[in-house]
Protein backbone atom coordinates (compact mmCIF):
# COMPACT_ATOMS: atom_id res chain seq x y z
CA UNK A 1 0.00 0.00 0.00
CA UNK A 2 1.46 3.33 -1.02
CA UNK A 3 1.07 6.44 1.11
CA UNK A 4 -1.75 8.91 0.81
CA UNK A 5 -4.73 6.65 1.59
CA UNK A 6 -7.61 7.58 3.88
CA UNK A 7 -9.06 5.20 6.46
CA UNK A 8 -11.86 4.00 4.20
CA UNK A 9 -9.46 3.53 1.28
CA UNK A 10 -7.11 1.47 3.45
CA UNK A 11 -9.93 -0.80 4.63
CA UNK A 12 -11.40 -1.29 1.16
CA UNK A 13 -7.99 -1.97 -0.40
CA UNK A 14 -7.28 -4.63 2.22
CA UNK A 15 -10.57 -6.31 1.32
CA UNK A 16 -10.03 -6.10 -2.43
CA UNK A 17 -6.75 -7.98 -2.70
CA UNK A 18 -4.34 -5.20 -1.80
CA UNK A 19 -3.09 -2.38 -3.98
CA UNK A 20 -4.93 0.93 -3.85
CA UNK A 21 -8.61 1.69 -3.57
CA UNK A 22 -8.89 4.82 -5.68
CA UNK A 23 -11.98 7.03 -5.33
CA UNK A 24 -14.28 6.62 -8.30
CA UNK A 25 -13.06 3.14 -9.23
CA UNK A 26 -15.28 0.07 -9.03
CA UNK A 27 -13.90 -2.84 -7.03
CA UNK A 28 -14.95 -6.25 -5.74
CA UNK A 29 -14.82 -6.22 -1.96
CA UNK A 30 -14.82 -9.13 0.48
CA UNK A 31 -17.23 -8.53 3.35
CA UNK A 32 -16.81 -9.53 6.99
CA UNK A 33 -20.46 -9.37 8.01
CA UNK A 34 -23.86 -9.15 6.32
CA UNK A 35 -26.89 -7.81 8.20
CA UNK A 36 -30.62 -7.54 7.59
CA UNK A 37 -33.71 -6.83 9.70
CA UNK A 38 -37.40 -7.69 9.78
CA UNK A 39 -38.26 -5.13 7.09
CA UNK A 40 -35.41 -5.77 4.66
CA UNK A 41 -34.49 -9.43 5.19
CA UNK A 42 -37.66 -11.02 3.74
CA UNK A 43 -36.93 -9.56 0.29
CA UNK A 44 -33.24 -10.47 0.58
CA UNK A 45 -34.18 -14.04 1.51
CA UNK A 46 -36.58 -14.25 -1.44
CA UNK A 47 -33.86 -13.07 -3.82
CA UNK A 48 -31.29 -15.39 -2.23
CA UNK A 49 -33.53 -18.38 -2.93
CA UNK A 50 -33.87 -17.28 -6.57
CA UNK A 51 -30.09 -17.60 -6.89
CA UNK A 52 -30.42 -21.38 -6.39
CA UNK A 53 -27.58 -21.33 -3.84
CA UNK A 54 -27.98 -23.92 -1.10
CA UNK A 55 -26.07 -22.19 1.69
CA UNK A 56 -24.91 -18.70 2.63
CA UNK A 57 -21.17 -18.07 2.22
CA UNK A 58 -20.58 -18.29 6.00
CA UNK A 59 -23.40 -18.67 8.57
CA UNK A 60 -21.23 -17.04 11.25
CA UNK A 61 -21.03 -13.87 9.17
CA UNK A 62 -24.71 -13.38 8.37
CA UNK A 63 -26.83 -11.74 11.09
CA UNK A 64 -30.60 -11.30 11.13
CA UNK A 65 -32.12 -8.95 13.72
CA UNK A 66 -35.88 -8.39 13.97
CA UNK A 67 -36.09 -4.95 15.57
CA UNK A 68 -38.47 -2.66 13.67
CA UNK A 69 -41.87 -4.19 14.48
CA UNK A 70 -41.10 -6.52 17.38
CA UNK A 71 -42.58 -7.67 19.62
CA UNK A 72 -44.85 -8.08 16.59
CA UNK A 73 -47.44 -5.34 16.33
CA UNK A 74 -49.80 -7.13 13.93
CA UNK A 75 -50.20 -10.19 11.72
CA UNK A 76 -48.16 -8.73 8.86
CA UNK A 77 -45.16 -8.01 11.09
CA UNK A 78 -45.46 -11.46 12.66
CA UNK A 79 -45.25 -13.02 9.21
CA UNK A 80 -42.19 -10.91 8.38
CA UNK A 81 -40.41 -11.99 11.55
CA UNK A 82 -41.28 -15.63 10.91
CA UNK A 83 -39.52 -15.49 7.53
CA UNK A 84 -36.33 -14.39 9.32
CA UNK A 85 -36.70 -16.97 12.06
CA UNK A 86 -37.23 -19.86 9.67
CA UNK A 87 -34.37 -18.88 7.35
CA UNK A 88 -31.98 -18.36 10.27
CA UNK A 89 -32.76 -21.84 11.62
CA UNK A 90 -32.47 -23.43 8.21
CA UNK A 91 -29.09 -21.79 7.51
CA UNK A 92 -27.69 -21.75 11.05
CA UNK A 93 -27.30 -17.97 11.04
CA UNK A 94 -26.73 -15.58 13.92
CA UNK A 95 -30.24 -14.57 14.96
CA UNK A 96 -31.55 -12.60 17.93
CA UNK A 97 -35.03 -13.41 19.18
CA UNK A 98 -37.30 -11.17 21.25
CA UNK A 99 -36.00 -11.15 24.81
CA UNK A 100 -32.36 -11.20 23.77
CA UNK A 101 -32.41 -8.83 20.82
CA UNK A 102 -32.12 -5.08 20.59
CA UNK A 103 -31.99 -2.38 17.95
CA UNK A 104 -29.54 -3.84 15.42
CA UNK A 105 -27.07 -0.95 15.40
CA UNK A 106 -26.85 -0.95 19.20
CA UNK A 107 -26.80 -4.73 19.50
CA UNK A 108 -24.08 -5.69 17.01
CA UNK A 109 -21.25 -3.56 18.47
CA UNK A 110 -22.31 -4.55 21.97
CA UNK A 111 -22.09 -8.23 20.97
CA UNK A 112 -18.64 -7.85 19.39
CA UNK A 113 -19.92 -8.69 15.91
CA UNK A 114 -18.52 -5.59 14.15
CA UNK A 115 -14.83 -4.87 14.51
CA UNK A 116 -12.06 -2.46 13.48
CA UNK A 117 -10.75 -2.73 9.94
CA UNK A 118 -13.74 -4.74 8.71
CA UNK A 119 -16.21 -4.22 5.89
CA UNK A 120 -19.79 -4.49 7.11
CA UNK A 121 -22.86 -4.23 4.89
CA UNK A 122 -26.46 -4.16 5.99
CA UNK A 123 -29.88 -3.79 4.45
CA UNK A 124 -30.46 -0.68 6.53
CA UNK A 125 -29.18 2.82 5.82
CA UNK A 126 -27.88 3.32 9.37
CA UNK A 127 -25.42 0.43 9.05
CA UNK A 128 -22.84 3.23 8.85
CA UNK A 129 -23.04 3.27 12.68
CA UNK A 130 -20.20 0.73 12.86
CA UNK A 131 -17.69 3.23 11.53
CA UNK A 132 -17.38 4.26 15.18
CA UNK A 133 -15.14 1.22 15.74
CA UNK A 134 -13.02 1.95 12.67
CA UNK A 135 -14.92 -0.27 10.23
CA UNK A 136 -16.13 0.57 6.73
CA UNK A 137 -19.85 0.01 7.20
CA UNK A 138 -22.57 0.93 4.75
CA UNK A 139 -26.17 0.24 3.86
CA UNK A 140 -27.23 -1.53 0.68
CA UNK A 141 -30.43 -2.73 -0.95
CA UNK A 142 -31.96 -6.13 -0.24
CA UNK A 143 -30.93 -7.58 -3.61
CA UNK A 144 -27.29 -6.61 -2.99
CA UNK A 145 -27.58 -8.22 0.43
CA UNK A 146 -28.89 -11.43 -1.16
CA UNK A 147 -25.85 -11.61 -3.44
CA UNK A 148 -23.51 -10.90 -0.53
CA UNK A 149 -25.13 -13.65 1.55
CA UNK A 150 -24.40 -16.05 -1.31
CA UNK A 151 -20.89 -14.92 -2.28
CA UNK A 152 -19.40 -12.99 0.63
CA UNK A 153 -18.54 -10.17 -1.78
CA UNK A 154 -19.93 -6.88 -3.06
CA UNK A 155 -19.23 -4.69 -6.06
CA UNK A 156 -18.95 -1.00 -5.25
CA UNK A 157 -17.47 2.34 -6.21
CA UNK A 158 -14.76 3.62 -3.90
CA UNK A 159 -16.03 6.82 -2.26
CA UNK A 160 -13.97 10.00 -1.82
CA UNK A 161 -13.32 10.99 1.79
CA UNK A 162 -14.26 14.24 3.48
CA UNK A 163 -12.50 14.97 6.75
CA UNK A 164 -14.34 16.75 9.57
CA UNK A 165 -12.08 18.12 12.29
CA UNK A 166 -13.58 19.29 15.58
CA UNK A 167 -11.07 21.40 17.52
CA UNK A 168 -11.26 22.35 21.17
CA UNK A 169 -13.35 21.00 24.03
CA UNK A 170 -17.03 20.17 24.26
CA UNK A 171 -19.38 22.46 26.14
CA UNK A 172 -21.60 21.10 28.88
CA UNK A 173 -24.63 19.20 27.53
CA UNK A 174 -23.02 18.86 24.10
CA UNK A 175 -22.38 15.39 22.68
CA UNK A 176 -22.02 13.47 19.47
CA UNK A 177 -25.59 14.26 18.39
CA UNK A 178 -24.84 17.96 18.45
CA UNK A 179 -21.55 17.64 16.59
CA UNK A 180 -23.11 15.70 13.73
CA UNK A 181 -26.24 17.89 13.58
CA UNK A 182 -23.99 20.93 13.42
CA UNK A 183 -22.12 19.43 10.46
CA UNK A 184 -25.31 18.37 8.68
CA UNK A 185 -26.74 21.85 9.22
CA UNK A 186 -23.57 23.26 7.71
CA UNK A 187 -23.18 21.07 4.60
CA UNK A 188 -26.78 19.93 4.04
CA UNK A 189 -28.41 16.51 3.66
CA UNK A 190 -26.51 15.94 0.41
CA UNK A 191 -23.30 17.68 1.44
CA UNK A 192 -21.38 14.41 1.73
CA UNK A 193 -23.22 12.53 -1.01
CA UNK A 194 -21.57 9.13 -1.59
CA UNK A 195 -18.51 10.23 0.39
CA UNK A 196 -16.90 8.71 3.45
CA UNK A 197 -16.96 11.12 6.37
CA UNK A 198 -13.87 10.82 8.56
CA UNK A 199 -14.11 12.44 12.01
CA UNK A 200 -11.06 13.79 13.87
CA UNK A 201 -9.88 16.45 16.31
CA UNK A 202 -9.48 17.01 20.04
CA UNK A 203 -13.23 17.07 20.67
CA UNK A 204 -13.60 13.70 18.93
CA UNK A 205 -10.89 12.23 21.16
CA UNK A 206 -12.95 13.35 24.17
CA UNK A 207 -16.11 11.65 22.92
CA UNK A 208 -17.25 8.38 24.47
CA UNK A 209 -17.83 5.39 22.23
CA UNK A 210 -21.57 5.96 22.60
CA UNK A 211 -21.13 9.48 21.27
CA UNK A 212 -19.09 8.20 18.34
CA UNK A 213 -21.76 5.64 17.46
CA UNK A 214 -24.26 8.50 17.32
CA UNK A 215 -22.11 10.51 14.92
CA UNK A 216 -21.31 7.59 12.63
CA UNK A 217 -24.99 6.63 12.63
CA UNK A 218 -26.06 9.98 11.20
CA UNK A 219 -23.43 10.19 8.47
CA UNK A 220 -26.17 8.92 6.16
CA UNK A 221 -28.21 12.02 7.03
CA UNK A 222 -25.53 14.02 5.21
CA UNK A 223 -25.82 11.65 2.25
CA UNK A 224 -22.59 9.83 3.13
CA UNK A 225 -21.66 6.28 2.20
CA UNK A 226 -19.90 5.78 5.53
CA UNK A 227 -18.76 7.64 8.65
CA UNK A 228 -15.48 6.55 10.23
CA UNK A 229 -13.32 7.16 13.29
CA UNK A 230 -9.67 6.29 13.77
CA UNK A 231 -9.08 3.40 16.18
CA UNK A 232 -7.68 4.72 19.46
CA UNK A 233 -7.39 3.52 23.05
CA UNK A 234 -11.11 4.09 23.69
CA UNK A 235 -11.98 1.98 20.67
CA UNK A 236 -9.76 -0.88 21.77
CA UNK A 237 -11.03 -0.73 25.35
CA UNK A 238 -14.55 -1.11 23.97
CA UNK A 239 -13.79 -3.76 21.36
CA UNK A 240 -11.28 -6.10 22.99
CA UNK A 241 -13.56 -7.55 25.72
CA UNK A 242 -16.34 -8.07 23.15
CA UNK A 243 -14.64 -9.26 19.94
CA UNK A 244 -15.97 -12.57 18.65
CA UNK A 245 -13.21 -13.05 16.06
CA UNK A 246 -9.71 -11.76 15.21
CA UNK A 247 -9.48 -8.37 13.50
CA UNK A 248 -6.90 -6.07 11.95
CA UNK A 249 -7.39 -2.36 12.50
CA UNK A 250 -6.41 0.03 9.71
CA UNK A 251 -5.18 3.60 10.02
CA UNK A 252 -5.18 6.48 7.58
CA UNK A 253 -1.82 7.58 6.19
CA UNK A 254 -0.28 10.80 7.45
CA UNK A 255 -0.31 12.13 3.88
CA UNK A 256 -3.85 10.95 3.12
CA UNK A 257 -5.56 12.87 0.33
CA UNK A 258 -9.05 14.18 1.17
CA UNK A 259 -11.71 15.54 -1.15
CA UNK A 260 -12.15 18.33 1.41
CA UNK A 261 -11.31 19.16 5.02
CA UNK A 262 -13.92 20.99 7.10
CA UNK A 263 -12.96 22.35 10.52
CA UNK A 264 -15.10 23.43 13.47
CA UNK A 265 -14.45 24.98 16.87
CA UNK A 266 -16.32 22.55 19.11
CA UNK A 267 -16.25 25.00 22.03
CA UNK A 268 -18.69 27.19 20.09
CA UNK A 269 -21.19 24.42 19.34
CA UNK A 270 -24.33 24.45 21.50
CA UNK A 271 -26.88 21.67 21.84
CA UNK A 272 -28.50 21.59 18.40
CA UNK A 273 -32.14 21.08 17.42
CA UNK A 274 -33.19 20.00 13.92
CA UNK A 275 -36.53 21.53 12.98
CA UNK A 276 -39.00 19.90 10.55
CA UNK A 277 -38.65 18.48 8.04
CA UNK A 278 -34.92 17.88 7.50
CA UNK A 279 -31.99 16.93 9.77
CA UNK A 280 -30.15 19.88 8.19
CA UNK A 281 -32.72 22.43 9.39
CA UNK A 282 -30.75 23.03 12.58
CA UNK A 283 -30.68 25.77 15.18
CA UNK A 284 -28.65 26.09 18.38
CA UNK A 285 -30.79 25.68 21.48
CA UNK A 286 -30.39 29.39 22.29
CA UNK A 287 -32.29 30.26 19.09
CA UNK A 288 -35.11 27.71 19.25
CA UNK A 289 -37.77 29.99 20.71
CA UNK A 290 -41.05 28.80 22.24
CA UNK A 291 -41.93 25.47 20.59
CA UNK A 292 -44.64 23.56 22.46
CA UNK A 293 -44.59 19.77 22.12
CA UNK A 294 -46.86 16.78 22.79
CA UNK A 295 -44.41 13.90 22.97
CA UNK A 296 -40.76 13.15 23.74
CA UNK A 297 -38.97 10.01 22.54
CA UNK A 298 -35.63 8.96 24.02
CA UNK A 299 -34.00 5.99 22.29
CA UNK A 300 -33.28 4.59 18.79
CA UNK A 301 -30.05 3.39 17.15
CA UNK A 302 -28.87 7.00 17.44
CA UNK A 303 -29.36 7.72 21.14
CA UNK A 304 -30.60 4.57 22.87
CA UNK A 305 -27.33 3.60 24.56
CA UNK A 306 -26.46 3.64 28.25
CA UNK A 307 -24.67 7.02 28.17
CA UNK A 308 -27.74 8.53 26.51
CA UNK A 309 -30.11 7.17 29.15
CA UNK A 310 -27.76 8.29 31.93
CA UNK A 311 -27.72 11.86 30.65
CA UNK A 312 -31.51 11.99 30.29
CA UNK A 313 -32.09 10.45 33.72
CA UNK A 314 -29.66 12.95 35.27
CA UNK A 315 -31.86 15.79 34.05
CA UNK A 316 -35.11 14.04 35.06
CA UNK A 317 -33.97 12.87 38.50
CA UNK A 318 -36.43 14.06 41.14
CA UNK A 319 -38.60 15.86 38.58
CA UNK A 320 -41.86 15.16 36.77
CA UNK A 321 -42.81 15.07 33.13
CA UNK A 322 -44.97 18.07 32.20
CA UNK A 323 -48.72 17.50 32.35
CA UNK A 324 -49.93 16.37 28.95
CA UNK A 325 -46.50 15.30 27.66
CA UNK A 326 -45.96 11.66 26.69
CA UNK A 327 -42.38 10.59 27.46
CA UNK A 328 -41.45 7.31 25.77
CA UNK A 329 -38.08 5.70 26.54
CA UNK A 330 -36.71 2.83 24.43
CA UNK A 331 -33.41 1.29 25.60
CA UNK A 332 -31.32 0.19 22.63
CA UNK A 333 -30.81 -3.40 23.75
CA UNK A 334 -31.63 -5.85 26.51
CA UNK A 335 -28.16 -5.23 27.98
CA UNK A 336 -28.69 -1.47 27.98
CA UNK A 337 -32.08 -2.03 29.62
CA UNK A 338 -30.55 -4.29 32.27
CA UNK A 339 -27.65 -1.94 33.00
CA UNK A 340 -30.04 1.02 33.24
CA UNK A 341 -32.23 -1.00 35.59
CA UNK A 342 -29.29 -1.83 37.88
CA UNK A 343 -28.22 1.82 37.98
CA UNK A 344 -31.69 3.04 38.91
CA UNK A 345 -32.11 4.86 35.60
CA UNK A 346 -35.30 3.01 34.69
CA UNK A 347 -36.76 3.85 38.10
CA UNK A 348 -35.97 7.53 37.49
CA UNK A 349 -37.86 7.50 34.19
CA UNK A 350 -40.89 5.76 35.68
CA UNK A 351 -41.03 7.98 38.76
CA UNK A 352 -40.84 11.01 36.48
CA UNK A 353 -43.89 9.75 34.57
CA UNK A 354 -42.19 8.19 31.56
CA UNK A 355 -43.16 4.97 29.78
CA UNK A 356 -40.24 2.55 29.32
CA UNK A 357 -40.46 0.06 26.46
CA UNK A 358 -38.77 -3.16 25.46
CA UNK A 359 -35.92 -2.50 22.97
CA UNK A 360 -37.36 -1.77 19.52
CA UNK A 361 -37.15 0.82 16.76
CA UNK A 362 -40.79 1.58 17.48
CA UNK A 363 -41.89 5.12 16.62
CA UNK A 364 -38.62 6.17 14.95
CA UNK A 365 -39.80 4.96 11.53
CA UNK A 366 -43.50 5.43 12.22
CA UNK A 367 -43.71 1.79 13.29
CA UNK A 368 -45.67 1.76 16.52
CA UNK A 369 -45.54 2.66 20.23
CA UNK A 370 -45.56 6.42 19.73
CA UNK A 371 -47.23 7.31 16.44
CA UNK A 372 -48.17 10.97 16.09
CA UNK A 373 -51.61 12.32 15.20
CA UNK A 374 -52.19 15.28 12.87
CA UNK A 375 -51.00 18.53 14.43
CA UNK A 376 -48.85 16.89 17.09
CA UNK A 377 -45.20 17.70 17.73
CA UNK A 378 -42.51 15.35 19.04
CA UNK A 379 -39.03 16.14 20.28
CA UNK A 380 -37.02 12.98 19.60
CA UNK A 381 -33.47 11.68 19.95
CA UNK A 382 -33.93 9.72 16.70
CA UNK A 383 -32.16 10.48 13.43
CA UNK A 384 -34.80 11.57 10.89
CA UNK A 385 -37.61 14.11 10.92
CA UNK A 386 -39.00 13.84 7.38
CA UNK A 387 -42.67 14.51 6.65
CA UNK A 388 -44.72 11.67 8.14
CA UNK A 389 -41.66 9.94 9.59
CA UNK A 390 -43.32 9.32 12.96
CA UNK A 391 -46.95 9.18 11.91
CA UNK A 392 -49.31 11.70 10.39
CA UNK A 393 -47.86 13.78 7.53
CA UNK A 394 -49.40 16.72 9.38
CA UNK A 395 -47.29 16.07 12.50
CA UNK A 396 -43.83 17.48 13.24
CA UNK A 397 -40.64 15.86 14.55
CA UNK A 398 -37.73 17.80 16.06
CA UNK A 399 -34.37 16.14 16.69
CA UNK A 400 -32.11 16.76 19.67
CA UNK A 401 -29.80 15.12 22.18
CA UNK A 402 -31.01 13.20 25.29
CA UNK A 403 -30.37 16.11 27.70
CA UNK A 404 -32.51 18.47 25.62
CA UNK A 405 -35.15 15.75 25.29
CA UNK A 406 -35.35 15.29 29.07
CA UNK A 407 -35.51 19.03 29.73
CA UNK A 408 -38.22 19.40 27.10
CA UNK A 409 -40.28 16.62 28.68
CA UNK A 410 -40.18 18.49 31.98
CA UNK A 411 -41.05 21.92 30.62
CA UNK A 412 -43.49 20.90 27.87
CA UNK A 413 -41.56 22.82 25.22
CA UNK A 414 -38.20 22.44 23.54
CA UNK A 415 -35.81 23.56 26.26
CA UNK A 416 -32.17 23.62 27.31
CA UNK A 417 -31.10 21.48 30.26
CA UNK A 418 -29.50 24.67 31.58
CA UNK A 419 -33.04 25.87 32.38
CA UNK A 420 -33.57 22.85 34.59
CA UNK A 421 -30.19 23.25 36.27
CA UNK A 422 -30.90 26.94 36.92
CA UNK A 423 -34.20 26.14 38.63
CA UNK A 424 -32.67 23.62 41.04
Amino acid sequence: MTSGATLSEKILAAHAGGGRAVPGEFINVRVDLVLANDITAPLAIKEFKRLAVAKVFDPKRVVLVPDHFVPNKDIASAEQAKILRDFAREQGLIYFEVGEMGIEHVLLPEQGLVLPGEVIIGADSHTCTYGAVGAFATGMGSTDIATAMATGEIWMKVPPTMKFVYHGSLRKWVGGKDLILHAIGDIGVDGALYAAMEFAGEAISQLSMDGRFTMANMAIEAGAKAGLFEVDRKTLDYVQPRAKRPYQAQHCDSQAQYASVIEYDASKIEPEVAFPHLPSNTRPISKVGDVRIDQVVIGSCTNGRLDDLRVAAGVLKGRKVHKGIRLIVLPGSQQVYLDALKEGIIETFILAGGAVSTPTCGPCLGGYMGILAAGERCLSTTNRNFVGRMGSPKSEVYLANPAVAAASAILGRIASPEEIAASS
